[in-house]
């Protein structure tokens, strides 16, 4: 199949749909914003991956060669991004009573524990922030002179200095910004540290030196130096959440415009990147999406009740990424029902193809045409689920052929479709008191009252699984499945 729809994608900087047009031909060079690693990530935090996954898989079923970086922040993270306030990596040390490296590492490893439950593709490069330190280093020493001044609390970026600064955000530079803590003698209020230095008589367990004295890096420097060292300016897409966009991006694009000496952003190459994609807020009414409510909402507490991380996966799918997407259970639980009927339809599918997937006929080739447009049409995949549940439902078509055509959509989703099994989520719930020996002793007594005609007891008997979570579903060689709750 040739995906002949060109991709079109909205541009934040710009606030337009604009074709994809790579800064290197054949190429496709993508920087995403990563996390700190202070915590686990929440849901909302994930959406932002599944997001940049699926514009991965896009450009990659389009045809490029995909370059893309995923950073880790390990050291530099102010609390609510105040110039001079506590550092989140150290604040998480302090709680613990664990060094900030044992931290970074155990919050590293539960990251990307969640990005291979997702099924998200592994980057071409997972940029540590501390392997970047003699980077960052340098290329502040570049922009200092012209763009920066010193304070006792470090150096600063100014802000003035740059054309067209808080254009991404829509923000004037006389305006500033309320989330960012005052700091005597800065000349506006929204010039941010390119390098804290540590107050005297303190430590900090993450520190270097610099001109500037002992410290650490700020945490918009992190991303320049490290979207530059491994892409190269300009490179293509720079994505991340849209709580990004009002700060964290606009200061990446002044430090950018600033090492490259670049004008305004009349050109959007001048920001660093040519397009500046965000996805929107993940919504979860009962304020458990904070990290500070302690059990927040978290991919292992889904898993915990019994609900398959890629229905969470789909859940995202099911909203255009530039759309809020409100969570709840019964959506999950929705999300989680349509991942089962797609899993039995294509395991069938499995079982009738026999060799597996075939060669693509004529057959498919204008339902195909029409995934590929809605992927093109900045990644509209609740329309591309359309077309799955379309091509899932096709009669009359060769089993091998209909498989591969299940494959090509399914390598841009990323469900997993053509490996997933039924009994694989069928997760058992935390909270579940039955485990499945239990199980299968009250399913063969209830086989034993069915043979005697004792329906009454075969009855009651399925109301003692349907208590303990447990969904008996007659006629289904699977026999049984975890209700989530």
């Amino acid at each position: 199949m040739t995906a002949a729809t060109p991709l079109v994608l909205f541009n934040s900087l710009t606030r337009q749909l604009e074709p994809f047009e790579p800064v290197h031909p054949g190429e496709a060079r993508v920087y995403t914003c990563g996390p700190t690693v202070y915590n686990y990530p929440h849901i909302g935090n994930m959406r932002a991956y599944v997001f940049a996954d699926v514009l991965g898989r896009a450009l990659s079923h389009k045809g490029y060669a995909l370059t893309h970086v995923i950073n880790i922040t390990d050291v530099g993270h102010l609390t609510d991004d105040a110039d001079d306030g506590e550092d989140k990596m150290e604040r998480a040390a302090a709680a613990r009573a664990q060094s900030i490296w044992d931290v970074s590492r155990h919050y590293t490893q539960a990251y990307w524990d969640d990005i291979a439950a997702l099924n998200i593709r592994a980057p071409a490069h997972w940029s540590i922030a501390t392997d970047y330190v003699p980077q960052m280093l340098a290329f502040a020493q570049t922009i200092a002179p012209a763009h920066c001044y010193e304070l006792p609390s470090g150096l600063y970026f100014d802000v003035g200095s740059v054309a067209d600064y808080g254009r991404l955000a829509r923000a004037q530079t006389e305006e500033g910004s309320g989330r960012i803590d005052e700091v005597a003698g800065k000349r506006h209020p929204a010039d941010f540290a390119i390098w804290r230095r540590t107050p005297a008589g303190e430590s900090r367990q993450m520190e270097w030196d610099s001109p500037w004295g002992r410290g650490a890096p700020g945490w918009h420097l992190e991303c320049s130096v490290m979207s530059g060292q491994l892409l190269g300016f300009p490179f293509d897409i720079h994505t991340g959440g849209i709580d990004h966009r009002e700060i964290h991006h606009p200061n990446e694009i002044a430090q950018n415009q600033a090492f490259c000496c670049t004008g305004g952003l009349d050109l959007p190459a001048n920001s660093g990147a040519r397009m500046w994609l965000h996805n929107n807020f993940l919504v979860e009414r009962s304020g458990k999406m904070s990290k500070s409510s302690g059990e927040f909402l978290r991919l292992q507490l889904l898993i915990d009740r019994g609900y398959h991380p890629l229905a969470y996966r789909l859940m995202c799918l099911q909203a255009q990424y530039r759309s809020e997407l409100e969570f709840s259970w019964d959506g999950l639980g929705a999300a989680l029902t349509r991942l089962k009927r797609l899993v039995m339809a294509v395991g069938q599918l499995r079982e009738r193809a026999g060799d597996g997937a075939g060669l693509l006929g004529p057959r498919f080739a204008d339902v195909l045409a029409r995934f590929d447009a809605a992927i093109s049409d900045d990644l509209n995949t609740p329309l591309a689920l359309t077309v799955l549940d379309e091509i899932v439902a096709m009669k009359k078509v060769d089993p091998g052929e209909k498989l591969a055509a299940i494959g090509l959509v399914d390598a841009v989703l990323g469900l997993g479709l053509l490996t997933l099994g039924r009994e694989a989520l069928r997760l058992r719930p935390k909270a579940a008191v039955m485990d499945d020996s239990a199980i299968a002793a009250v399913l063969d007594q209830r086989r034993a009252a069915r043979a005697d005609k004792d329906f009454a007891r075969s009855d009651a008997l399925r109301d003692e699984l349907a208590r303990a979570g447990v969904e008996v579903m007659d006629g289904d060689p699977l026999g049984w499945d975890w209700t989530p709750g």
